[in-house]
């Protein structure tokens, strides 16, 4: 009697279970607007598919060194802790999405005819915004923002690499000053110029890792995903987004301070290279998390655990069901599915495209050795053509030359390892060398354990000869007529120091390169 009396529950329960999902899909069978809902689906999907396409590309290409699959997952974990809670009662405004949809496509559509992927892939954060509003997360028992949940997914693209290109070396220069000044009142012997630092007659660097660019953007990133749980008020956000501010520039401040200290009088730290791994990232570690705490402390203070409060006035509800400008909700689906497609096959012109008639003149010796040309790549080739610029390889006995040489720093000028990363070889920053030319050097290690010396300088028509592309561009910014190339030496790793300085020295003769002199 007992199993029949369970069964016969469970029978019921399933019954019940399955007319309460028969009266909801009733309900949308019977919503006149569930068509044009549809609809703007798809078109939102047709707008979103080469943004998500490229999206997904950075994170997974070495290249980029993105975290964006991290953050996307930080991001889906609090949407759905909030949508996994009980729902208030209340009418969505279903204007707001297709507003948002059509900002998303006017967005998209400046991307695509400019072709800056970028530009499309903010169009997804406009996206999980209208996404948030429609599942209501602002208005359940777990509620979060989805105006800064669709923030802290703008940080699952290529941000980063942007900040270093246009203000990384802005960030340089405000640690640089900052530590100086702290340095200065700590020790007698400190000299400073711009980015670097003398002390104890030891030349430290504040080189682009250093700008403090990825601290600060994980940062923004936690105030981000606290703003959409605590949902705060406009003050208290404002609030919080200068104490994660200055937290970001005063952190990295400390850790230059900690880093120069620990090359200048490495006996303070027991004779520890803090250079070498794994005590240089360590420190960054120790550092980011000293950097939270003050937005820890603040995001304790604002919390707010109530939902946003919703109008069941039936006149307001009845406004927010009005079709957009007064046009049939179909009418419009139609027409936004149409201009999705006519979007997407827009013609793309680039818009930070070089010159194309820029020559690059390879010297037809260095240090006693014929140059040997190498022909581009036929993908080199046809991106030279598509985005103007120019550039040459050639082989001197057994050192590679590599120029690249663009009116437009910001499309083509970069570090080479992401490049390198691209081609599959583990690539390590080794710092930046003053001897002859300002340099950036990495060792490139190939898949079959071959090692290679890759040196790279930046030099302008203007005169200014950089380390790093940053700088680079923070000058191009200041000046942005004239040209500049970047100049690539590579050979083997175990070449002698002498072997190469005695090159670098040929190649600055030969290119008629006035570097800035060392600090000294």
């Amino acid at each position: 009697m007992i199993g029949i009396e369970e069964d016969c529950s469970n029978k019921k329960g399933s019954m019940k279970l399955l007319s309460k999902v028969m009266n909801s899909l009733s309900i949308h069978l019977n919503d006149k607007t569930i068509i044009p809902k549809i609809v703007f689906g798809v078109a939102a999907l047709v707008l979103a598919i080469d943004p998500v396409l490229w999206l997904v590309q950075t994170w997974r290409d070495p290249s980029y060194d993105s975290s964006g699959f991290i953050v996307f997952c930080i991001c889906a974990g609090i949407f759905l802790w909030s949508i996994t809670s009980d729902r208030l009662s209340h009418k969505v405004n279903l204007r707001l999405p297709l507003f948002l949809l059509t900002v998303s496509s006017l967005t998209r559509l400046v991307g695509q005819v400019f072709a800056i992927n970028v530009i499309g892939a903010i169009t997804l954060v406009l996206d999980v915004y209208a996404i948030g509003h429609l599942a209501a997360v602002g208005f359940r028992k777990r509620p979060i923002s989805p105006g800064w949940l669709a923030v802290c997914f703008a940080f699952s693209l290529p941000l980063e690499r942007i900040i270093q290109r246009t203000i990384g070396y802005g960030l340089q220069s405000v640690s640089a000053d900052g530590a100086c000044l702290v340095l200065g009142n700590i020790f007698d012997n400190v000299r400073c110029n711009g980015i670097r630092i003398l002390i104890n007659h030891q030349d430290v660097l504040v080189d682009l890792p250093c700008s403090g660019a990825r601290a600060l953007l994980l940062l923004l990133l936690f105030y981000s995903a606290c703003m959409s749980v605590c949902r705060p008020g406009f003050v208290k956000g404002i609030v919080g987004f200068g104490i994660t501010l200055l937290s970001g520039v005063f952190v990295n401040v400390l850790r230059i301070i900690f880093l120069a200290t620990g090359i200048a009088y490495p006996n303070y730290f027991m004779g520890i290279d803090v250079m070498q791994t794994p005590w240089h990232d360590l420190s960054g570690m120790v550092f980011l998390a000293i950097g939270c705490l003050p937005v820890i402390y603040w995001a304790l203070l604002v919390y707010n655990p109530n939902p946003f409060q919703g109008n069941s006035n039936d006149k307001k509800e009845r406004q927010i069901e009005k079709p957009l400008l007064g046009i049939n909700p179909l009418y419009q689906a139609v027409g936004f599915l149409v201009l999705a497609f006519v979007i997407i096959n827009l013609p793309r012109q680039p818009i930070d495209v070089a010159k194309p008639n820029i020559k690059v003149n390879l010297p037809s010796w260095i240090h006693g050795n014929i140059a040997t040309p190498v022909s581009l790549f036929p993908k080199e080739k046809a991106y030279f053509i598509k985005y103007g610029g120019a550039a040459a390889k050639a082989i001197y006995g057994e050192h590679g030359l590599l120029i690249v040489k663009t009116s437009a720093p910001l499309r083509h000028l970069h570090s080479p390892e992401e490049c390198l990363r691209g081609l599959g070889f583990d690539v390590q920053y080794k710092g930046v060398s003053h001897k002859i030319l300002p340099t950036a050097i990495y060792k490139a290690t190939a898949s079959d354990g071959a090692s290679y010396r890759v040196a790279v300088s930046f030099v302008s028509s203007h005169g200014h000869v950089v380390s790093n592309v940053s700088e680079a561009v923070w000058n191009w910014m200041q000046q942005p007529e004239g040209t500049w190339y970047a100049l690539q030496r590579i050979s083997p790793w175990n070449l002698e120091d002498i072997e190469n300085n005695q090159r670098d020295h040929a190649v600055k003769a030969a290119m008629d390169i006035r570097a800035n002199q060392p600090l000294i």
